[in-house]
C-alpha cells in the first residue's frame, strides 16, 4: 500500500464571526498512538451528533481528541500503533471514532473497528457503527432486552430506527415501531417490524395496548422525546425499560410520576460518545459475534439514502436536520467508492 501522505483533505467547523459553518481545510494526517489505528477513509458516515456539533461550534475536546466532526468511516488500516496487533495494514475495516471522520485519514481506537462486510461498498459499511453501536449498547445491554420481550422504536425510518428494527427483529424479539406517515409506517413493517404506526393520524400508546392485549411493550428506545414521555409510559409493560437518546419534539415536559411507579418502571437516557473505549470495544465483540453474519447473509442490510462528496459535507448536513432521508447519509471521501 501506498505510504499515507504528510497532508489530507479535510471539512471543519469555521466561526464565521459567530455564525458556525463547514469549511474545507488541510491538516496534518495524524498518527496512531497506542491501541490506536490510522485508516485511510473511503466514506464517512454522517449522523444527529454532526449537526449537534456544527450549531454549537464544536464539542468538549479531551486530550489527543480532534476537533473534526465525523464518528463512523469506512476505508483501510494503513498503520497500527502498539497493542492494536488484530488489524493489520491494508485490512477493510468500519470504525466507531471519538471524531475526524470527515477527512481523507482518520484515527480509531482498535477495538472500535470491525471487518467492513463483504459485498459492501464502502458508504454502505461507514454507516454502521455509529447506529448500530447506538442500538446494542442501549437496547441489548443497558436494557437487556430479553428473547420473549417486546421493543417499541420511536422514530422507525431514522438512521437508528432502521438498524433496531432490523436487529431485534432478526434476532427474534416483537418489534413495533412509529414512523410519520403510512408509507414510512409501511417500510416498518417491511424493516421486520410487527406493526407501524403513524403517528401523525394513531395513538401509538393506545395501538400499543391494544396489539399486546393491554401488556404493553418491555423495552423502548426514543429519539424523539418531549410529549411522548408520558405516551412512553401508558405503552411500557410492568418493569419495563425506556431510554431517551434524542429530543426532536423537545427536552422539556411534565409526567405524572405515579405512571412510573406503579409499573416500576425504568426511564434512562444515554449519550454513545462520552462512553470508554472499552464499553464500546465490547460492544464491538458482540455485533461481530451476533450482528454482523446477519449482515454478510443479507438478512440485516444498510439504510443508505444517499451520498455526497466530502466537499458537500454542509449539504448533507442539511439534509439530516430537515429529515429528507430515509436511513442514513454518507460522505465519498474517496472517488473510487467500493
Amino acid at each position: 500500500m501506498t505510504p499515507s501522505p504528510s497532508m489530507m483533505r479535510a471539512v471543519e467547523i469555521h466561526d464565521a464571526d459567530g455564525h458556525f459553518m463547514l469549511a474545507e481545510t488541510t491538516r496534518p494526517v495524524p498518527s496512531p498512538g497506542p491501541g490506536e489505528v490510522l485508516i485511510r477513509v473511503r466514506a464517512a458516515g454522517v449522523n444527529g451528533h454532526d449537526v449537534h456539533q456544527l450549531h454549537n461550534g464544536g464539542h468538549p475536546i479531551r486530550p489527543g481528541e480532534t476537533d473534526l466532526p465525523g464518528l463512523e468511516v469506512a476505508g483501510e488500516i494503513v498503520s497500527a500503533g502498539t497493542d492494536a496487533s488484530r488489524w493489520s495494514t491494508g485490512n477493510r475495516v468500519c470504525a466507531l471514532l471519538r471524531g475526524g471522520g470527515y477527512a481523507e485519514y482518520a484515527i480509531a481506537p482498535a477495538g472500535n473497528c470491525l471487518p467492513a462486510p463483504e459485498g459492501l461498498s464502502w458508504a454502505q459499511a461507514a454507516v454502521l457503527p455509529e447506529t448500530f453501536f447506538t442500538v446494542w449498547s442501549n437496547v441489548f445491554l443497558d436494557c437487556a432486552l430479553g428473547q420473549n420481550e417486546s421493543f417499541l422504536m420511536n422514530g422507525g425510518t431514522s438512521g437508528i430506527g432502521v438498524a433496531a428494527i432490523q436487529i431485534a427483529s432478526t434476532l427474534g424479539r416483537r418489534v413495533f415501531a412509529t414512523a410519520r406517515g403510512p408509507e414510512k409506517a409501511r417500510l416498518c413493517v417491511e424493516l421486520g417490524a410487527e406493526r407501524g404506526i403513524d403517528y401523525e393520524t394513531e395513538d401509538f400508546a393506545a395501538v400499543i395496548l391494544d396489539v399486546t392485549d393491554h401488556r404493553g411493550v418491555d423495552v423502548i428506545l426514543d429519539i424523539v422525546g418531549g410529549d411522548y414521555l408520558d405516551k412512553d409510559l401508558q405503552a411500557m409493560a410492568e418493569g419495563g425499560r425506556l431510554v431517551f437518546i434524542g429530543a426532536a419534539r423537545g427536552f422539556t415536559t411534565q409526567v405524572d410520576l405515579r405512571k412510573i411507579v406503579r409499573k416500576r418502571l425504568r426511564v434512562g437516557g444515554s449519550l454513545l460518545r462520552p462512553r470508554p473505549d472499552a464499553f464500546k470495544a465490547r460492544v464491538a465483540a458482540d455485533l461481530e459475534a451476533l450482528v454482523w453474519p446477519h449482515i454478510v447473509a443479507g438478512r440485516i442490510k444498510p439504510m443508505l439514502d444517499r451520498t455526497y462528496p466530502l466537499a458537500e459535507a454542509a449539504r448533507a448536513l442539511e439534509d439530516l436536520e430537515a429529515r429528507r432521508q430515509i436511513g442514513k447519509i454518507a460522505l465519498i471521501v474517496a472517488e473510487d467508492e467500493k
